[in-house]
């Protein structure tokens, strides 16, 4: 198939990426409102650091894992002379890459946080040559020959600068601390702010109901998401001998994390069967492995913990869009393996404190990680930096790349779910106390309406009698 032929046969997947994304910006707004809101202080406050401690620790658990699994494996064994390159590698350097991490956690726009998120580029500029510094000539000789002081500071240098830029992606993460600290403002007004909280519930409900309709179509626009990818592969060939094991190795690092690391994580907290839990995720699981991002999962992923599993949607739409935003234990477990694959590759042998650095960098990088897709290979970019390996090497793997990085979000999309169900257990407590701190409050209004009805009763039948 030429290129236009493949793109009028990913058409039906695009309508999919297209709808799901269409609702992942309302939805992330309305979920967290809501949900920081239907939350007092005390409990979201518990909430939240249970579920920074579970994202922390799968995240260190899928990294270790994928250590392991290139250690054991050792899929690089070979050089990488006879490897096929594909791509070209955008370099960045990882301050920039930290800094740009905070900015977006504050976008100066709204309207803008919803379809642009600042990125750091690189680009030349003509930097005019100091005469002084350079030792080009004395200061005495510039006071003493002004012509050849005007001519040389005339002459320039292009260097390389960090310039502000923009990439068309959703600033999921501005999204989300604004949400968060807007909803907790709402929670905190109590009836001030009873109003426009039902508005973002209302608007949540609508979203998630509109999701139920778009569920319908996912199958198909599924089918030809993946089908699309498999035909745009020209050369299958590519994927062998070196290539092909490092795929091997991620595939069964990812299937370990998966399914024996976080179903025993879930099991040994909440004593309860992880694969019953598990099964009623398979639609969000799919369609995780379709469109390859977890922010577009995001709302067939509301749809199977609140409809089907029976989530608190307190705790859904409070851990959710936080773990699709910064929970990536596939992306962590990836760029490890990556990086260590590459010094393989290049007959380097790393000793423990450079795989420990590669440990830090991978789970801290994966936090900065869109939920978008093929994000990781550009925090690949950082991880490979912090220990001096070649990052024009991540060409080498780009050609499987588009496959890896569905299972891997299909893997986000399992951590973020089990994370629910787990930090509602842990929560049931504070739940409980909340349910029932608003069921006396409703009983309370309800004697204090019927006083005042009896009340004006009695004062009618007083004046019938006179």
């Amino acid at each position: 198939m030429n290129f236009r032929q493949v793109k009028y046969f990913s058409f039906p997947g695009e309508l999919l990426m297209r709808m799901l994304q269409m609702m992942v910006m309302p939805l992330i707004v309305s979920s967290l409102v809501t949900g920081m809101a239907a939350l007092d202080s005390k409990a979201s406050g518990k909430m939240g650091l249970r579920a920074v401690v579970y994202y922390t620790t799968t995240t260190i658990l899928a990294v270790m894992t994928g250590i392991i699994m290139v250690l054991i494996i050792h899929p690089g064994g070979g050089g990488k002379d006879k490897m096929h390159r594909e791509g070209k590698i955008e370099k960045v350097h990882p301050a920039d890459a930290f800094m740009d991490l905070v900015r977006n956690m504050f976008p100066p726009n709204l309207v803008a946080a919803c379809f642009q998120q600042f990125k750091t580029v690189y680009g030349t500029r003509k930097v005019p040559v100091d005469p002084v510094e350079n030792g080009t000539v004395s200061p005495a000789v510039v006071f003493s020959n002004v012509t050849r002081a005007v001519q040389l500071l005339q002459e320039s240098t292009d260097k390389m600068l960090p310039l502000p830029g923009s990439v068309n992606s959703v600033n999921a993460l501005g999204l989300v601390v604004f949400s968060m600290s807007f909803g907790l403002v709402i929670g905190a007004m109590k009836e001030e702010g009873r109003a426009l909280g039902e508005f973002f519930n209302c608007l949540n409900e609508a979203i998630l109901r509109l999701v139920a309709v778009v569920s319908w179509y996912a199958p198909l626009g599924i089918l030809f998401l993946i089908a699309g990818k498999i035909v745009e592969m020209e050369d299958m060939s590519v994927v062998g001998g070196q290539l092909g094991m490092y795929t091997v190795t991620v595939i069964i690092g990812l299937f370990v994390h998966a399914l024996v690391v976080l179903p025993s994580l879930y099991f040994c907290v909440t004593r309860k069967n992880p694969f019953a839990f598990i099964g009623g995720l398979v639609q969000a699981l799919v369609t995780a492995l379709g469109t390859s991002s977890s922010s577009a999962t995001l709302p067939i992923t509301f749809r199977c913990l609140e409809d089907k599993i029976g989530l608190d949607k307190r705790v859904t739409r409070f851990v959710l869009p936080v773990g699709a935003t910064i929970n990536m234990d596939g992306t962590a477990l990836y760029e490890a393996l990556a990086a260590i694959f590459i010094a393989q590759i290049n007959n380097l042998d790393l000793n423990f404190g450079q795989i420990l650095t590669i440990s830090i960098t991978a789970t801290a990088a994966s936090i900065g990680a869109a939920g978008i897709p093929q994000a990781g290979l550009v925090t690949m970019v950082i991880v490979l930096s912090s220990v001096g390996l070649p990052t024009d090497d991540i060409s080498l793997i780009i050609a499987v790349d588009w496959f890896l990085d569905r299972l891997r979000t299909t893997t986000n999309v399992l951590g973020d779910s089990l994370g629910a169900g787990i930090v509602q257990h842990l929560s049931r407590l504070e739940l409980q106390e909340m349910d029932n701190a608003a069921e006396e409050a409703g009983m309370r209004k309800q004697y204090q309406l019927m006083s005042a009805d009896d009340v004006k009763a009695r004062t009618v039948g007083s004046e019938t009698t006179m």
